[in-house]
C-alpha cells in the first residue's frame, strides 16, 4: 500500500472518529446509574430510561415533538414537492433566483428567523401551540424538501411521462402513476430530512414553545441549565435513535427502488 493511500485512510478514519465521538459520549452516559453524567459509567443501568418514560413532563414533550415533526413534515413535503415540480417548468435563470429565495432559511441565522416568527405568531395566537411550532419548523424544513425532490425530478427520464401522455393519460394520472412512484425515494429522503430538522430544532422552538406545547429539545435545554443528570443523555439518545432509524428506512427504500428499477 502506498504512503498516499495510507494517509487518505488515516485522514478518513480520523474524520469519522471526530464525527462519531459525540455518540460515543452521549449513549454510554445515558446508561449510567449515577446521579450525574459519567463517561464511561462506573455502574451501568437503565435507571434514567425508567425515569424518562415515567415522568409526565418528559413524555409530554416527546409526544409534542412527534406531533410537531409529523405535521411539519407533511406541510413541508406538500409545499416543497409542489415547489420542486413548479421549478422544473421554469427556465434556468429565474429558477436560480427562486431557489435562492427558497434556500434563504439556510442562510439567515435561525435566531433572526425565530425573532421574526415570534413577532408574527404571538398576535395571531399561534405562540405556544403545536400548529405555530409546526409552521415555524416547516419554514426550516422546506429547503431540504425542495432540494431532495428537485434532485429526484432532475434524474427522472422525461420520456416516461411523454410515453404515458402519448397513450392518452391525463396530467394528474401521469403524475400519480408515473412521476410519483419514480420519485418516491426522493420523497422519502425529503420526509426524513424534514422530520429530523423539526425533531432536533431547539432555537426556534424556544421562541415558539409555551406551557401547553413544549418540544423535547426545549425540555432538554431547560433541564440541563439547572441539573446535569443522565436523563438529558437519555433524551439525546432517543433523538439519535430516531434519526438512525429514519435514515436506515430511507436507505432501505432507495435500495429496494434501485433493485426493482
Amino acid at each position: 500500500m502506498s504512503a498516499a493511500r495510507i494517509l487518505v485512510y488515516a485522514v478518513g478514519s480520523a474524520t469519522l472518529a471526530f464525527l462519531v465521538s459525540p455518540l460515543a459520549a452521549v449513549v454510554p452516559a445515558s446508561f449510567s446509574r449515577a446521579s450525574f453524567i459519567q463517561i464511561p459509567p462506573a455502574i451501568w443501568s437503565t435507571r434514567w430510561y425508567e425515569a424518562f418514560w415515567s415522568d409526565p413532563e418528559w413524555f409530554s414533550s416527546f409526544e409534542t415533538s412527534i406531533r410537531v415533526a409529523v405535521l411539519a413534515s407533511a406541510l413541508s413535503l406538500g409545499i416543497g414537492t409542489l415547489a420542486a415540480l413548479g421549478l422544473q417548468q421554469v427556465s434556468p435563470r429565474p429558477r436560480a433566483a427562486i431557489m435562492a429565495v427558497v434556500l434563504s432559511p439556510l442562510i439567515v441565522p435561525v435566531i433572526m428567523i425565530s425573532i421574526a416568527l415570534y413577532a408574527v405568531a404571538r398576535p395571531l395566537g399561534l405562540h405556544g401551540t403545536v400548529l405555530g411550532l409546526a409552521l415555524g419548523h416547516t419554514l426550516l424544513a422546506l429547503p431540504f424538501v425542495v432540494i431532495n425532490v428537485g434532485l429526484a425530478l432532475s434524474a427522472l427520464d422525461p420520456n416516461y411521462a411523454r410515453a404515458a401522455e402519448c397513450l392518452g393519460a391525463a396530467p394528474w394520472r401521469v403524475f400519480r402513476t408515473v412521476t410519483l412512484p419514480l420519485i418516491a425515494p426522493g420523497l422519502a429522503g425529503a420526509a426524513a430530512f424534514a422530520f429530523i430538522t423539526s425533531f432536533d430544532e431547539v432555537v426556534l422552538s424556544i421562541f415558539l414553545s409555551g406551557i401547553e406545547a413544549k418540544t423535547l429539545p426545549v425540555k432538554m435545554w431547560e433541564v440541563i441549565r439547572v441539573e446535569f443528570t443522565p436523563v438529558s443523555a437519555v433524551a439525546a439518545t432517543i433523538l439519535i435513535a430516531i434519526t438512525v432509524v429514519l435514515f436506515a428506512a430511507v436507505q432501505a427504500i432507495r435500495g429496494r427502488s434501485e433493485t426493482e428499477g
